[in-house]
């Protein structure tokens, strides 16, 4: 970000919505994506799984039902929590700030279980070298605070 440039509090007039999901298994390895060529939003850097929340659709919905189209993976309702919310930078991408609500929840799943049906990958990823991805501008915002915060550790087994 350029240093003129403040992240602002609120989204964009106009602003989309997103819902997105890390889940992490049982050695403590954080599930990301790794986006291809044709991603609208940061091509080919790694982020999470999920996407836009529909219009009329609210976010914990969605991102069951992004989880679901990326990877195949059917979570019962109640097993998502909501880690945080937060305005992220799509200004490259659709000109606008958007609003993002993030999901997190612990997991016996393991790369066998998932489908990757968007992306190059989804994979279940060391924490040490997903600090050292190269992470869409979201996931850069999200993977290293939730690492080092106290619901990562509560989930590690």
């Amino acid at each position: 970000m350029h240093p003129s440039e403040q992240r602002p509090d609120e989204p964009s007039a106009g602003h989309r919505r997103f819902a997105g999901v890390v889940l992490v298994d049982r050695e403590g390895r954080i599930l990301l994506q790794e986006r291809d060529e044709h991603a609208p939003i940061d091509p080919e850097k790694w982020g999470l799984a999920g996407g836009h929340v529909e219009p009329g659709e609210e976010f914990e919905p969605a991102a069951y039902r992004e989880l679901e189209e990326e990877t195949g993976v059917r979570l019962e309702p109640g097993t998502l929590v909501l880690h945080r919310e937060l305005v992220v930078d799509h200004t490259h991408a659709h000109g606008t700030w958007d609003r993002m609500q993030v999901f997190v929840a612990a997991t016996d799943l393991t790369d066998a279980d998932i489908d990757c049906r968007e992306g190059r990958q989804i994979v279940f990823v060391e924490p040490e070298v997903a600090r050292d991805l190269d992470l869409t501008s979201a996931a850069a915002d999200v993977v290293p605070a939730f690492l080092d915060g106290p619901g990562y550790a509560g989930m590690v087994r």
